[in-house]
């Protein structure tokens, strides 16, 4: 694996954002740095789109974009519940807007106005999804007021969502899947109360985690495959030990594969809007870069 060739590629195609996130990560960057260039999605009703999600390019609020926004500040370690992006994504959520009164929408109709992935069109008839519902609970937990009526809501959520996982499970989704481990993982280093039996939580997501891997790792290549990186970020995860083998071979993967161009091969793509995709696209290689190293530097 070279980093170098990485860099090289980063500097020469990332969005502002994505730079600022790749020297933040590896050359001691500022977590300012990546706020400036994440404000620039954020909208006035705090929510995030204009493509945050390189595969939706909605410029209007949505869950899934406003969900990306809290991925990024998590990988920054901001713990500062005044921020003004998090107040932003707080108010948000707190709206109603996007909400079912159970869930946050895995799509919205304005996605259908803008150049978009086919899994982020729009229907009527959508199935009841917990991406990004999951994940954006645990979001609240970690930044709202533990008296505000968001954090209450929060609660009751986090225990619907368990019963739905279990009542439902195995789940076949790996965005769902996905989710339910952030909200697992936060609720294990954290003190909220959510009365869910943990110990149980954590035996159904190894079971659901082995069952979702994609152990072919010669697909992992030419399909969107399911990894271990979408679920184990540490040593310290509690889904590592029983799945260190498949880690160290996506370890292997990722040093063997790179490309010559310093990048690794996006395995989806999106016809309808090809002028879009081949931007999307490039947005993508950065961002796998940076989670590429990341992980590779975490368990090496």
């Amino acid at each position: 694996m070279n980093e170098l060739l990485a860099r090289k590629f980063i500097y020469q195609n990332a969005r502002p954002l994505d730079l600022a996130r790749w020297q933040f990560c590896f050359e001691n960057g500022s977590r300012e740095a990546v706020f400036t260039a994440l404000a620039v999605y954020q909208n006035d009703d705090g929510g995030f789109g204009h493509g945050l999600e390189p595969d939706c390019w909605n410029p209007n609020s949505s869950p899934i974009q406003t969900w990306a926004a809290t991925e990024i500040i998590r990988e920054t370690g901001l713990e500062d519940k005044e921020h003004p992006l998090v107040q932003g994504i707080l108010h948000y959520l707190a709206s109603g807007k996007d909400f079912d009164g159970h869930t946050w929408a895995n799509t919205i109709a304005t996605n259908n106005d803008a150049p978009h992935a086919p899994w982020w069109q729009h229907t009527s008839n959508h199935e009841i999804s917990y991406n990004p519902t999951a994940s954006l609970i645990t979001f609240i937990f970690k930044f709202a007021d533990s008296e505000s009526e968001l954090f209450a809501l929060a609660l009751n959520l986090a225990k619907e969502a368990y019963r739905y996982f279990k009542s439902h499970f195995p789940l076949e989704s790996v965005g769902n899947v996905a989710c339910f481990v952030k909200l697992y993982d936060y609720l294990k280093e954290s003190t909220v109360n959510t009365q869910i039996d943990l110990t149980e939580f954590k035996d159904l997501l190894q079971r659901q985690i082995q069952q979702v891997l994609t152990y072919d790792v010669d697909t992992w290549l030419v399909d969107y495959a399911c990894k271990p990186s979408f679920f184990i970020s540490s040593k310290s995860s509690d889904f590592y030990i029983e799945n260190q083998e498949i880690c160290e071979l996506e370890c292997k993967f990722i040093e063997r594969t790179q490309e010559s161009d310093g990048s690794w091969a996006i395995t989806w793509s999106w016809s309808d809007y090809p002028e879009a995709w081949s931007v999307s696209k490039n947005w993508w290689k950065s961002d796998w870069i940076i989670k590429y190293l990341k992980f590779v530097k975490t368990f090496r």
